[in-house]
């Protein structure tokens, strides 16, 4: 239970960190860009990976829907959608994804939607709402669905793959649609040194790392409580902004930040049983400790 809690909290801090890094590669072209980074990232992760192993037809449809809704598609629709809202209205949509994944969950729990609510509630107050105009709205909307279907595909796949598994193919299959579909539409450019540090940055830190941390997070305590730690990807941008001089501390960010955290124990509450319980028999320890 800790162990897959720190997991996650790391993943999200690390994909929320990770926005001033992404922000280096403006102008430059979005899919040949994350072709490079995923291919970058799978490559890392077959080092990591003992064995890969192969997926069925059964795992194909999840895989696909991990590569076009969570990773490719989601990180085009938030591009997009920044152009018609205001970054803190984007991220105040997407602060309701925790909400989603507790709803959407098998086995879900009362304090897991309690805690993604309270969760949802100090994002908004972090970001400070914002504004939008045009799509704008279907935009955001349509990106936090992208955000909630990379963890919901993921359930089931991962838990017959593994997370290496899941977490290396996704990286293939979307370096690969992402190279087609870049080559007709946007073409290929060499990035400059600004540009091949981020793409080296995002490829090995925040895929093959964060996306690992993330997936045995979900694997072990369930969509609906790894889902309230998505809240903290702002609070740790905000942290990273902080640091790099870029906005300063206020005391309605410091609320939104402390209301995240609130959320997060109260959706991670009582989780051990059920946690325990959607682990295969193969992977419990010998030992059982006593329950947090």
């Amino acid at each position: 239970m800790k162990l897959a809690v720190a997991a996650g909290a790391t993943a999200a801090t690390i994909v929320g960190a990770s926005v001033p890094i992404t922000g280096m590669l403006e102008g430059y072209p979005v899919l040949t860009g994350q072709a490079m980074r995923y291919a970058l990232g799978a490559a890392v992760l077959l080092l990591v990976a003992r064995r890969l192993p192969m997926p069925s037809w059964r795992d194909i449809p999840p895989l696909l829907g991990i590569v076009a809704s969570g990773m490719l598609g989601f990180n085009a629709l938030l591009i997009a959608a920044q152009q018609y809202a205001e970054p803190g209205f984007v991220a105040a949509v997407m602060g309701s994804s925790p909400i989603v994944l507790a709803l959407l969950a098998r086995n879900r729990s009362l304090a897991a939607v309690v805690g993604a609510v309270v969760v949802a509630a100090g994002v908004v107050v972090l970001s400070g709402g914002g504004a939008w105009h045009g799509p704008g709205l279907v935009l955001a909307l349509l990106t936090m669905v992208g955000e909630v279907c990379f963890t919901l595909f993921a359930v089931g796949v991962v838990k017959r793959m593994g997370v290496l598994g899941v977490a290396t193919w996704t990286c293939l299959l979307a370096a690969a649609i992402g190279a087609v579909l870049g080559t007709f539409i946007e073409g290929w450019r060499m990035p400059d040194a600004r540009q091949s540090f981020a793409l080296v940055t995002l490829a090995v830190v925040v895929t093959a790392l964060a996306f690992g941390l993330w997936y045995f997070a979900v694997n072990r305590l369930g969509s609906d409580r790894a889902g309230v730690l998505i809240g903290l990807m702002p609070v740790a941008g905000l942290t990273t902004s902080v640091l790099l001089g870029a906005q300063e501390l206020s005391l309605v960010s410091t609320a939104g930040a402390v209301t995240v955290a609130l959320g997060c124990v109260i959706g991670l509450r009582r989780g051990s049983t059920k946690a325990a319980a959607d682990i295969p028999s193969s992977e419990r320890p010998l030992a059982t400790a006593p329950a947090t």
